[in-house]
């Protein structure tokens, strides 16, 4: 089954070719980087029509790199939620534009789904069930997948997502817009125990849920500190020490989860997951408890339409799909 797939629910257009959920036969993405990091972060009505200007071209030129034509694809798959209101709007409404041109079925799927799915492309021998942290710019979840589309989830962060935690402190830093990478390359310079940093929990909540507002508010003032008194400011210490404690957030808590439920596999998706000191500690982790990692190679960290086309094949296996009333949302749940 091919599956034409569309994704736009934030800075990047891309639509892909899968099959059967475990090969993608091309995945062509747009960066809108250049046109948002003169303003520091994502500015939704520039997204949206970024997305409207270039999403035929990249869906010509996916099926062309597939090899296929228009009539070869069997269905057509998209992100309706979660995202920019207006750029996952764009997605949708060319998705079902598309099946009702090509008389095919048309399937929603849900971003952080996707994210974990593209684990699938990477692993064919992955299965459920399995752990999985979710961990992007605009989302961080623990989720129990029970099933291709019975997934729980176990914790998420209740105020700003890890992604949002490092663009935020690359921008008090200097270091510009995405600063997920950068702060990743700068830390490999620094001293991890530079700054003493917070590891903020919610107090009185579930033990998995996750917060990153204080931390990310820790950098700000220390930034802020240092500008103000003249004091030198150690950028390298500063985004080691970052690294250092939103990783040890995040896999203190996956591992007891994986602990709790007797999970031997675990699996990392999102952009946030391009981190190395993440990937690395997770992978000592996992060493030292037994447990089996699964982590995508940085081409399906980020957003990409690949992972839409492959958790879109098991959606449309458990009979999910839509009519020319399917909707975008900026929230929904998994």
């Amino acid at each position: 089954m091919k599956i034409l797939a569309v994704e736009s629910s934030c800075d990047e257009t891309a639509v892909a070719v899968v099959e059967d959920g475990r090969k993608a036969l091309s995945d062509e993405i747009f960066s809108q980087v250049a046109l948002h990091e003169i303003y520091g972060g994502v500015v939704p009505e520039i997204a949206a029509r970024s997305h409207l200007e270039v999403v035929t071209l990249l869906a010509d030129r996916a099926l062309e790199k597939a090899g296929i034509g228009r009539g070869d694809i069997d269905a057509v798959a998209c992100t309706y939620a979660p995202g920019l209101i207006g750029a996952v709007l764009v997605g949708v409404n060319f998705a079902k534009s598309a099946a009702l041109a090509l008389g095919v079925p048309l399937i929603p799927v849900h971003h952080i789904r996707g994210h974990i799915a593209a684990n699938y492309l990477a692993f064919p021998e992955l299965e459920p069930p399995f752990l999985c942290l979710a961990i992007s710019g605009g989302n961080t979840m623990l989720a129990d997948v029970r099933g291709y589309t019975d997934m729980h989830v176990l914790g998420r962060t209740r105020d700003d997502a890890a992604g949002e935690c490092f663009d935020k402190s690359a921008r008090v830093m200097g270091l510009g817009y995405p600063g997920g990478k950068p702060i990743d390359d700068l830390s490999k310079q620094g001293d991890d125990h530079a700054y003493d940093l917070p590891r903020p929990a919610v107090n009185g909540s579930n033990p998995y849920d996750m917060s990153f507002s204080g931390l990310k508010t820790a950098v700000v003032n220390i930034a802020h500190h240092a500008e103000q008194t003249g004091e030198s400011l150690d950028k390298a210490g500063l985004a080691a020490s970052l690294c250092r404690a939103v990783s040890e957030s995040l896999v203190s808590r996956t591992m007891a989860a994986a602990a709790e439920l007797g999970y031997d596999h675990i699996a990392v998706a999102g952009g946030v997951a391009a981190n190395s000191r993440i990937r690395a500690d997770f992978e000592a982790a996992c060493q030292k408890a037994g447990k089996k990692l699964f982590v995508p190679p940085l081409r399906l960290c980020g957003d990409n339409a690949a992972m839409i086309g492959a958790q879109g094949y098991y959606e449309f296996l458990a009979g999910h799909t839509a009519g020319s009333d399917l909707n975008a949302y900026a929230t929904r749940a998994i």
